[in-house]
C-alpha cells in the first residue's frame, strides 16, 4: 500500500515529540504576563494532579509540514496511547515505565524508558516541575506555556506544553498541545481538540498486539 505521505521513521526523539502546544499560541519574546512564574508552575502542576485521565483528537505536524491525525488516550499514572489515523501502521503506547513504538508495516517494536524524556512531566504529576520546567511568556493571561527540559540531559530534547485557561477543565487549565524539539533540532507539533477529562478509561486501552514472530508473543 502506498500512503500519500513520506514513510515515517519514528526514532526515539520523534516519538517523544508526540506529547503537548499549539505553535500559534507560542509567542516567544512577548511581554511577560502578570502572574508569577512560580504561581503559574503551581497551577500547571495542580492541573496535572487533578487529571486522572484524558482523551483527545490530535494533529501531528512534522518539520516538513506533513500532518497526521489520531486519537490520544492518557491515564495516570504513566499510561498513554497514540492511535494514528486509518492507514498509518504505527502505534505508540506507554505502560507507566516505558514507551513502546510498534510499526506494523515492518513488524518492528522499539522501547525506551519514559524517565529518559521530558514526557515524564505529562505522565508523572508528582514530579517537582520547578526542577526542570520554566514558564515561557505568551503575552496573554489566557495562555500558559511551559518549557520542559533536563539541562543535564540535552539529548532528551525539549517539550513546550501550552495550556489555555478553561473554567470547566481540571484546575482551570486545558492542555491545548505542545511542540517538541529533539537534540538534532527536529521539530514536531501536536495540536489537541475535543479534550475530555477524567473519563472512564479501561486498562485494556493500553494493550497492543506484537507483530513480531509468534514465539515472541503478545506484549503490553
Amino acid at each position: 500500500m502506498t500512503l500519500n505521505f513520506p514513510r515515517l521513521t519514528l526514532t526515539r526523539a520523534a516519538a517523544l515529540a508526540l506529547v503537548p502546544a499549539a505553535a500559534a499560541a507560542l509567542a516567544l519574546g512577548a511581554p511577560a504576563v502578570a502572574q508569577s512564574a512560580s504561581t503559574t508552575l503551581s497551577s500547571v502542576q495542580s492541573h496535572l494532579k487533578a487529571t486522572s485521565s484524558m482523551t483527545a483528537d490530535f494533529v501531528q505536524t512534522d518539520r516538513n509540514g506533513q500532518r497526521l491525525t489520531g486519537q490520544l488516550t492518557l491515564k495516570r499514572p504513566g499510561k498513554i496511547r497514540f492511535q494514528y489515523q486509518k492507514g498509518v501502521p504505527l502505534l505508540i503506547v506507554g505502560d507507566g515505565s516505558s514507551l513502546t513504538m510498534i510499526d506494523y508495516e515492518v513488524k518492528q517494536v522499539q522501547r525506551w524508558p519514559v524517565k529518559n524524556s521530558p514526557l515524564g512531566a505529562l505522565l508523572d504529576p508528582d514530579r517537582d516541575m520547578s526542577q526542570y520546567a520554566k514558564v515561557i511568556p505568551t503575552g496573554s493571561n489566557e495562555v500558559v506555556s511551559v518549557e520542559v527540559r533536563d539541562p543535564k540531559r540535552p539529548e532528551y530534547g525539549t517539550i513546550t506544553m501550552v495550556f489555555v485557561r478553561d473554567g470547566g477543565a481540571p484546575a482551570g487549565l486545558r492542555l491545548r498541545g505542545w511542540v517538541a524539539l529533539d537534540s538534532q533540532n527536529n521539530r514536531t507539533r501536536i495540536d489537541l481538540s475535543n479534550q475530555k477529562f477524567n473519563v472512564a478509561v479501561a486498562d485494556s486501552a493500553f494493550k497492543w498486539t506484537d507483530p513480531r514472530p509468534r514465539s515472541r508473543g503478545r506484549r503490553g
